[in-house]
């Protein structure tokens, strides 16, 4: 067992995110590793503490791995994007308590609705393991 408080861990700022062979920029996120299981870099299992700054972003971009985001602080909006044409198809306004599944390979985003406050968010991650590439 280890027992560990989230300011005991390392905040990273997050720059770009990898969308379709483009690199797109991150506006004011950060994020916390708080556990992980498995191999560096791609793990089976992951638990992120997120920090969206006030007005910051998320661009849209996907991933193998499955992905449970809960709201802790602040009002978010998630959108779910058309794989093909990138378009906004569906739309949430997320806030305390509020939770969020993304599919493998579903295209999203997210947006700090507030101009003054941060958003915060636990994020669960379990991979799922392909021998192609995003």
């Amino acid at each position: 067992m280890e027992v560990f408080n989230v300011t005991e861990r390392q905040e990273e700022k997050i720059e770009t995110y990898p969308y379709k062979g483009r690199h797109l920029p991150v506006k004011d996120v950060w994020i916390r590793w708080l556990s992980q299981a498995g191999p560096e870099g791609a793990p089976e299992y992951g638990l992120r503490f997120f920090t969206i700054g006030p007005s910051g972003e998320i661009p849209i971009h996907n991933h193998f791995y499955h992905q449970t985001m809960y709201i802790l602080t602040g009002s978010v909006k998630c959108l779910k994007h058309d794989p093909q044409t990138d378009q906004v198809i569906e739309e949430h306004i997320l806030g305390p308590n509020d939770f969020v599944y993304i599919p493998s390979m579903e295209p999203h985003s997210m947006k700090n609705l507030s101009h003054e406050e941060s958003v915060t968010f636990l994020c669960c991650i379990a991979n799922v393991y392909q021998e192609d590439t995003i």
